[in-house]
């Protein structure tokens, strides 16, 4: 399995290259900015990029997503509750950055839905709270949580069509229900595991 993490854009959002081999498919979750050095990152391991794949539409986690996907051609995934976020000029501008690209993604991802990579496999989980359509990625020992949970933290529900109840209600009913050897990959911030949030996270208690 071939996992990358890359630090983009200006809110140092995690961006994830993931693939089951070298020179296999690819998908690229959450290109927050710096599109030049995630197409680095994909053609050095000669991954043909087949997703881009959004845990959710505000702009910090779609910066380099017009960029990408003129690239690669690849389907642009996400659930349908935040597909608006795509176009949505009011945010980008409060977060102090631009709406990323004003197409409808390819691809809207229900809860249970499975996207191949290659050999490996992505299930989508709905998890609304940070946002109406917020998404993690169920891989193979590994969950993609975006903004919904952190190491120590959870996302923030201040924004358009955040929940702080549902934030809470979906983690412990739809993450914490996971293996507790379960590796997290946030939007932001260092990576964890389920039995570590489960254990020390002051927001789940």
């Amino acid at each position: 399995m071939i996992l990358e993490t890359l630090t983009t854009g200006p809110y140092d959002t995690n961006c994830y290259v993931y693939a089951s081999d070298h020179g296999g498919s690819a998908a690229v979750i959450d290109p927050g900015g710096d599109s030049a050095l995630i197409l680095r990152r994909v053609e050095a391991s000669a991954l043909n990029v087949v997703y881009i794949v959004l845990t959710h539409g505000h702009p910090d986690h779609t910066g380099a997503l017009r960029e990408l996907k003129e690239a690669t051609g690849a389907e642009v995934a996400m659930h349908a509750a935040d597909a608006d976020f795509l176009r949505d000029n009011v945010l980008a501008s409060m977060l102090g950055l631009r709406a990323s690209c004003p197409q409808p993604p390819d691809c809207l991802l229900n809860d249970g839905q499975t996207l191949a990579v290659g050999e490996a496999m992505l299930t989508a989980i709905h998890t609304p709270g940070h946002s109406r359509g917020s998404i993690c990625l169920l891989g193979d020992g590994l969950v993609f949580t975006g903004d919904t949970l952190f190491r120590i933290g959870v996302g923030r529900t201040d924004l358009p069509g955040g929940n702080y109840a549902d934030l809470i209600r979906n983690i412990h009913t739809k993450l914490l229900s996971l293996p507790a050897d379960t590796k997290v990959y946030p939007g932001h911030g260092p990576p964890t595991t389920i039995g570590d949030e489960k254990r020390h996270n002051p927001f789940l208690g």
